[in-house]
């Protein structure tokens, strides 16, 4: 009797301790312009902050905890009391210097909950929620403290509760590359630390079962979500640690070895935005904006001086094997009579742009040494490479040359030439750089995903800015919708790309890659993949025998200069496999700068149908690319000019091409196409369609 007593009094006494909780929580809800999500901020009775997300009054994102540990400090994750709450709201049209579309829309509901510690030191943090038809965003702001002058984060731990095991597009969570296959799991199978170790990467860490971002997925009840964070300035990038039991992912920055924290900030500042965007459909997802509108506008103003364009290198052919970066090997690529030919080829072909890889001195030593600052100069050419007379031979062409700043992960070195370089390029008349970070991070102990580096990445813009030079990065720091505030960011790798399949020792990138890409990686903004392969087979590849190959079909490769958006794309193949190529002609045509862009149709990993509209011509063009599977797709000519006729170049894959057996087979037909029209078109295995749809007068 005392036994069942003692147990009554003990569940009263839970109860109690419960209610009291729940009875003391507060809460403040905000919800987005249509209604259609609402995000609703609680602080429990013990003065702990969460949150919980709805989509149409469901709860898709469960009550989910936000705290900080800290050096020095106490962890800021309960006891506070509201002390003031804001609402806001903003609808506006801003207009991008160049982008998917010119026009943007940038419409939420604000919420900003001020919070004060109920003892001392009584610290301040405020939480700033919006609000979005497509998704929602939060971000933390620290303010001053007595006595601090900075702060030291160890962790930062914001959660996301998950109501399902969803099922998830995911690369691991490395600290030092995304170039990584993407795989498709439940989230409860997801396993990073089986991803450790790839031989084909220079550089890799995975320290723990956490994913990078944007991580997408779509729930069992045909929601699709994709969580990613905007505007990260001065801090570590995130990775989010998974809970496979407990369907909950949490914040895991990515850290130093050389400092025991992972960021170090001066107050007052503000953390980056943690974002989910949310859709019906999994095109919803590519239509967002929500990532470039929670930057802050452009800062550079002016910037004409950039032209969106396509562009060919002395890049490929090293990647074959058939030349090289470093002179010293006896068959180096980046000559002047190399250029030149390169330069006469993209003249004859409307491309204004020539990458040159392997034109300066340093490239003996630049790989496979743990001893790698000082290695690059970046003003000083080989031998037989003449810059000045590459560059106006160029100008007279009409092709304004592109530089390469390759650092070998030593970021040092690259900073105390920055200045030197860009002044050189500004004397040159040149405009963009492709910068590189292969390799482990010099100092050692850094990663190129934490502060330290974020940072750095950060000052090569801003600098580069100042010389009226646009920067196109590999192996950077994900995007984040900073090219709103910095238009001079201009695309960025930062995924496994074509490269790959030239010399992956696992085959190069499956059929599906680009089907997922297109609905994970790019929604953090344009990448720089380096289409355009018409020797499928590798033809050219340098020892004779190489298995590689490029695992899509001719016209897949014309799809990606509409499915893949950068301003800047290549035309990555030799010359001497397009001369004579008539498919070469949709490379020629296609636009670079969007006046507005149309998601057709499209699910993860299978397939995706994308229309873009030139700026300038008004001309439409449009894109469509499949994975291993052979498909029937309907195209409604919806999107195009009500009264208007369009004559149709479509590229297609001819009635027996496949990927593997026949990637090079291709028809083209030309054809007269009105609004509301609709077609039927067959996409082969690992195949694609292209059209060029242009207004007739």
């Amino acid at each position: 009797m005392k036994k069942i007593s003692y147990l009554l009094s003990l569940t009263i006494l839970v109860l109690c301790i419960y209610g009291c909780n729940n009875f003391n929580k507060k809460t403040e809800i905000v919800t987005s312009p249509s209604k259609n999500i609402s995000l609703e901020f609680i602080l429990s009775g013990n003065g702990s902050p969460s949150y919980l997300v709805k989509h149409n009054d469901i709860i898709i994102i469960d009550s989910s905890k936000m705290s900080f540990d800290f050096k020095n400090q106490e962890s800021l994750q309960k006891g506070f009391e509201i002390i003031e709450t804001e609402h806001n709201y903003k609808d506006e049209d801003w207009e991008m210097p160049w982008g998917e579309q010119r026009i943007v829309k940038n419409n939420y509901n604000e919420l900003i909950v001020k919070l004060e510690e109920d003892k001392i030191p009584n610290r301040k943090l405020n939480i700033y929620f919006r609000t979005y038809d497509d998704g929602i965003a939060f971000r933390y702001e620290f303010l001053k403290q007595k006595d601090v002058d900075s702060l030291i984060i160890i962790d930062e731990n914001t959660q996301f509760k998950l109501t399902g095991d969803h099922l998830c597009w995911w690369i691991p969570g490395d600290w030092d590359i995304y170039e990584h296959l993407y795989n498709t799991s439940n989230f409860s199978e997801i396993n990073a630390l089986s991803k450790q170790n790839h031989s084909n990467l220079a550089q890799s860490y995975i320290p723990e079962n956490a994913v990078n971002t944007p991580l997408t997925m779509r729930s069992n009840e045909g929601l699709y979500l994709s969580f990613h964070e905007a505007n990260l300035t001065d801090y570590a990038g995130m990775t989010l640690k998974i809970d496979k039991e407990n369907l909950l992912m949490t914040s895991e920055l990515v850290g130093s070895d050389r400092f025991a924290y992972k960021v170090k900030r001066e107050l007052p500042f503000l953390t980056p935005w943690r974002t989910i965007q949310i859709s019906e459909n999994a095109t919803g997802l590519i239509k967002s904006n929500l990532i470039v509108n929670l930057n802050e506008p452009n800062k550079l103003g002016d910037i004409s001086w950039f032209k969106p364009k396509k562009y060919v290198g002395i890049w490929w052919e090293m990647h074959l094997g058939m030349s090289s970066w470093d002179l010293a090997s006896g068959k180096h690529g980046a000559t002047t009579a190399n250029a030149k030919k390169y330069i006469d080829f993209a003249a004859e072909n409307n491309i204004t742009g020539l990458l040159v890889e392997g034109w300066n001195t340093g490239w003996e030593h630049w790989v496979g040494f743990e001893e790698r600052e000082g290695v690059f100069d970046f003003v000083t050419p080989y031998s037989d490479y003449n810059l000045n007379e590459v560059v106006r031979y160029a100008k007279e062409k009409g092709v304004e040359l592109i530089m390469h700043h390759e650092t070998s992960a030593a970021p040092r070195t690259y900073e105390k030439q920055m200045d030197a370089a860009f002044s050189l390029m500004k004397n040159l008349g040149v405009h963009s750089a492709k910068t590189g970070y292969v390799g482990k991070i010099i100092p050692k102990g850094e990663y190129h995903h934490g502060q330290w580096m974020v940072n750095h990445y950060r000052k090569v813009i801003e600098t580069a800015a100042k010389y009226h030079i646009a920067i196109d990065a590999h192996e950077p720091i994900k995007a984040t919708g900073i090219r709103r505030t910095y238009p001079n960011i201009v695309s960025r790798e930062g995924l496994r790309g074509q490269e790959f399949n030239a010399w992956s020792s696992d085959g190069g990138n499956p059929p599906e890659h680009l089907s997922i890409v297109a609905f994970t990686r790019m929604l953090a903004g344009p990448i720089d993949f380096t289409p355009g392969v018409f020797d499928i087979k590798l033809n050219s590849k340098l020892p004779v025998g190489s298995s590689n190959q490029v695992n899509t079909t001719l016209a897949h490769q014309l799809a990606l200069y509409v499915v893949i958006y950068s301003p800047i794309q290549m035309a990555c193949d030799l010359p001497k496999n397009y001369n004579g190529n008539p498919a070469f002609q949709f490379i020629r045509d296609v636009g670079v700068d969007w006046e507005q862009t149309k998601v057709l149709d499209g699910e993860i990993g299978d397939f995706v149908t994308i229309a873009r509209q030139e700026k300038v011509t008004k001309n439409w063009f449009l894109g469509s690319i499949t994975d291993e599977n052979k498909r029937d797709i309907i195209i409604q000519f919806d999107f195009l000019d009500e009264g208007k006729k369009y004559e149709a170049t479509i590229y297609k894959d001819g009635a027996e091409a496949h990927w593997n057996n026949n990637p090079t087979s291709i028809e083209i037909e030309k054809v007269i196409v009105e609004k509301n029209m609709k077609k039927i078109f067959t996409l082969a295995e690992g195949g694609g369609l292209a059209i060029s749809l242009k207004v007739m007068k």
